[in-house]
């Protein structure tokens, strides 16, 4: 069993809320985590037709003895329950002892916001960080992780991640996340997926996707927030500070698991990776992806940006940590070429910043200070 990270986060605020709200993706551990961290606790699946009948019929008796503590998994199905839920927390006023978790973000945290505001401490698990399976020493080098991807299954049941992902591609998303949004024409859908894939680590322009797909940008606007809050997708925004008036102010797409997206890509290999023309924004995106994996799992939903100016120049990753900004250049290279410097130098020179961190991620296995950068290989924990 790999730990999860994001375990000390929970244990620490537990005695502090009346409600645990633990959301993510489907299978990325969510289950697992919170009946090994509340063994004692009453567990039900309300995915089971007769337990989800019996949630909805009778709130009341359902939700009885919950001093004793009580887990609800898929709270979603059920959200009658939100309301008693509320009710019972502000009456009794015990901390720790309802534990919820759903995978259709979108209508759970719309339930949470509307009934448990203030009442409920909201954790986001991810598959897999880098540094959760390195401690087990699950994963060689870069372009295995990258091609595996890090969804627990794989790694807990040792199975074919050609096989398992394109399931999980199927069955999630493909039919549960097509379906939440109606859309009938699944060979529109299909390809959407892949010219995302395709878009990963790149600006995203919304017309030209739409025109390319054959529907309009208000349409794949939706979609594109759908699959942001289903865990798939997420957007770095621009960073702005005036240093440079011709700034780009279209985000850059990323996926959460760089599987789906190897699957996506059509890449049936780890080999295949090294001579992929997307090599770079794939591994650009395994390193990004990581650095949000790793603020959820420390109870944090830190924004993170790239910059860049008309004329070309360029930061990966910039990180405001209070009055210090750290920026990131990121390279699939295993070998550190000055050359890599330039952007990072470049921004320290024009920026008005008087605290930044300059940091070089690669695929390599070195950590040294060169010209004052921080280099670090691909596996350290940075954030």
């Amino acid at each position: 069993m790999i730990k999860r990270n994001i375990s000390s986060a929970i244990l620490e605020i537990i005695d502090k809320m009346p409600i645990i709200v633990v959301t993510g993706p489907r299978q990325s551990g969510k289950t697992t985590l919170v009946k090994e961290l509340f063994p004692e606790y009453k567990y039900y699946n309300l995915e089971f037709p007769d337990i989800r009948e019996i949630a909805k019929s009778d709130p009341r008796k359902f939700l009885e003895n919950f001093e004793q503590g009580i887990i609800i998994d898929e709270i979603q199905y059920a959200p009658e329950l939100f309301s008693y839920i509320q009710a019972l927390s502000d009456e009794k006023k015990i901390y720790g002892k309802f534990i919820l978790t759903g995978s259709q973000n979108f209508s759970l945290i719309e339930s949470v916001s509307q009934s448990l505001a203030g009442r409920a401490a909201i954790f986001s698990l991810l598959p897999f960080s880098i540094n959760e399976l390195i401690s087990k020493k699950s994963i060689i080098n870069s372009t295995e992780y990258i091609f595996n991807g890090s969804y627990p299954p794989i790694y807990d049941r040792n199975l074919n991640p050609n096989i398992w992902i394109q399931s999980y591609i199927q069955t999630y998303l493909e039919r549960d996340v097509r379906q939440i949004i109606n859309i009938k024409d699944l060979s529109k859908f299909q390809l959407f997926l892949k010219l995302c894939a395709g878009r990963a680590g790149q600006l995203l322009n919304f017309n030209s996707l739409g025109n390319e797909v054959g529907i309009d940008s208000k349409t794949i606007k939706k979609w594109i927030s759908i699959l942001e809050t289903s865990y798939i997708i997420f957007l770095l925004n621009p960073y702005f500070k005036n240093y440079n008036k011709r700034l780009i102010k279209t985000p850059k797409l990323y996926f959460y698991d760089t599987g789906i997206l190897c699957q996506l890509l059509e890449i049936k290999s780890p080999e295949q990776i090294d001579s992929h023309y997307a090599k770079g924004s794939i591994f650009e995106n395994l390193i990004i992806a990581n650095f949000k994996k790793d603020f959820f799992n420390k109870g944090e939903n830190k924004q993170l940006y790239f910059w860049r100016d008309s004329i070309g120049n360029e930061i990966d990753c910039l990180i405001e940590s209070g009055n210090s900004l750290n920026i990131y250049e990121i390279k699939s290279s295993k070998t550190i070429s000055t050359s890599y410097f330039k952007g990072l130098e470049y921004f320290k020179k024009i920026s008005e910043e008087t605290d930044i961190s300059l940091n070089l991620v690669y695929s390599g296995d070195k950590e040294i200070i060169a010209n004052d950068i921080n280099i670090f290989p691909w596996y350290s924990r940075i954030v």
